[in-house]
């Protein structure tokens, strides 16, 4: 696929975040952007998670230790990021770990309170070194509640399927809450009825335009 980053006027050292909860389309996104934009990627490592499937047979035992692995996974990649100067399409947001699943288990009681501070201190150091950059946008993956359990039901992963239902609902109803008052950078909302980059790849520049133009009227309003 031809390079669209000139095209469209995207800087060659962008961070671009793709957000949504789980069953969106995150990964599918970050690869289609990266291939167009020839940025690297920044995926989340789900499949070598060593605490995931503990997790989702107790998240009472396991919430703390979860959060912690993936701030710290994070927090390498914000790092590799910062070394390379940008250039990067990121699958998921660190802001997502601190501004829905934490707040979530400790709603629910399945975090207690003196583990969530713990996490949170961690966080804010993290955020306060020069090793965290901010995205130049994020883009949010929106969809029904309808749509996203048929992903996960055709995804097929087995510690999702054996999570109640109920946990998918409030998961989806914290995001739109979280992005409806999300301001640490730029946001573009793409609805994911609106393409389908599995049956028709070349939708992507339709996307990287929108892309384009977000990051261009945030530059003119910065100026």
């Amino acid at each position: 696929m031809k390079n669209l980053r000139d095209k469209y006027g995207i800087p060659q050292n962008a961070v671009i975040t793709i957000a949504g909860t789980v069953g969106v389309g995150k990964s599918t996104m970050t690869q289609a952007l990266a291939n167009a934009l020839q940025f690297r990627t920044s995926f989340e490592q789900v499949d070598t998670n060593p605490y995931l499937d503990l997790f989702y047979d107790d998240f009472k035992k396991w919430s703390f230790h979860l959060q912690i692995y993936f701030l710290a996974e994070r927090f390498k990649e914000q790092k590799r990021i910062f070394e390379y100067g940008g250039g990067f399409i990121q699958d998921r947001s660190i802001y997502e770990d601190t501004g829905i699943f934490a707040k979530m288990h400790v709603v629910k009681g399945t975090m207690n309170l003196t583990d969530y501070e713990t996490y949170s201190s961690l966080f804010d150091a993290m955020v306060m070194t020069p090793y965290f950059p901010h995205p130049n946008l994020l883009v949010y993956l929106d969809g029904s509640i309808e749509d996203i359990l048929s992903r996960i039901q055709v995804r097929g992963r087995p510690m999702e399927q054996s999570t109640p239902v109920e946990y998918w609902y409030e998961m989806h109803q914290r995001y739109e809450n979280w992005i409806n008052s999300f301001n640490a950078c730029p946001v573009l909302r793409l609805n994911i009825n609106d393409y389908d980059l599995m049956k028709n790849p070349d939708t992507v520049e339709s996307i990287v335009e929108r892309i384009g133009q977000s990051i261009k009227q945030t530059s003119l309003l910065r100026n």
